[in-house]
């Protein structure tokens, strides 16, 4: 049997939390459990994420309830050990990933489907300009080193182009979350 785990990535601004809650939204009547994440950064809207310390994020690493964990942008991520439940029990989950950390996550889960959520350059600096996190320079350093993404070996993906209008992109996401959810 195939894992039903979505490891959805892509580069800030793609507007990956958009697409999970449209995704979400429709899907919810379908047993599709949408992980929230750990981070260690305070509550921004949004995002489907629980703020913690970076004491409480290590103590919580340390005990082992992260199934998944990496940093970026001087934060730390984690995805709880609440999914390997939901998993054993049938479930279809769907977790906000990261691009650098996908190979550690494919040594975890090997069958996981990847997601790569995708847009324009101009429109990833709109969005990323939009949320008020990060100065114009500090917004243009990040785009210039962004490396394109390179799928790991053996692994399959399914890009989806987020540039134009969310309703598009998000019913492209629930079809990938729909046939991953019948493949048993």
């Amino acid at each position: 049997m195939k894992t039903r785990l979505i490891y959805v990535m892509g580069p800030s601004g793609a507007g990956k939390d958009s697409l999970l809650g449209f995704a979400r939204a429709r899907l919810a009547a379908e047993g599709v459990v949408f992980a929230h994440r750990y981070i260690t950064r305070v509550e921004s809207g949004g995002e489907n994420h629980i703020a913690l310390t970076e004491p409480e994020f290590e103590a919580r690493s340390r005990a082992g309830l992260f199934a998944l964990q990496w940093r970026s942008h001087a934060l730390r991520y984690g995805v709880g050990v609440e999914i390997d439940q939901w998993l054993a029990l049938g479930c279809t989950i769907v977790v906000n990933g990261s691009r650098a950390y996908v190979s550690e996550a494919l040594a975890r889960y090997p069958q996981m489907a990847l997601v790569h959520v995708e847009a324009a350059h101009s429109v990833l600096a709109a969005r990323l300009a939009s949320r008020g996190r990060e100065t114009p320079g500090q917004i243009a350093a990040r785009l210039a080193r962004q490396a394109p993404f390179e799928v790991p070996a053996a692994a399959s993906i399914t890009r989806i182009d987020n540039s134009g209008r969310l309703e598009d992109a998000g019913e492209a996401f629930v079809e990938v979350v729909r046939r991953v959810a019948a493949s048993r």
